[in-house]
């Protein structure tokens, strides 16, 4: 079972080209192969307001998507980056899905 992990953050609007620049930091991170690698998107249209940043990856199940969230947990770097941006929050949560194989 393949599952989407998606990582979703909502920050002050007035801080997104900051919070944004933080961003390029952490993809940075991952294409070094420091973090897993995931794609990010922000809405154009939907539930989630604009000031909205939405992380995600595909894994090849749950305990591999939970591993990936244990390395953002314990990874200096991510860590240092995470405090930076953490200012500029507004909320965040973590989702997974179930990928159907139809």
């Amino acid at each position: 079972m393949s599952v989407i992990l998606r990582l979703v953050q909502q920050f002050q609007p007035s801080k997104k080209q900051e919070f944004l620049a933080l961003e390029k930091q952490f993809a940075a991170l991952e294409h070094q192969g420091t973090l897993p690698k995931g794609e990010r998107m922000l809405p154009i249209a939907g539930r989630e307001a604009a000031n909205t940043i939405i992380w995600q990856g595909r894994f090849e199940n749950l305990c591999a998507a939970e591993a990936a969230l244990k390395i953002f947990e314990t990874n200096s770097e991510h860590t240092e980056l995470a405090n930076q941006q953490l200012p500029y929050f507004k909320d965040a949560w973590v989702e997974f899905y179930e990928v159907l194989d139809m």
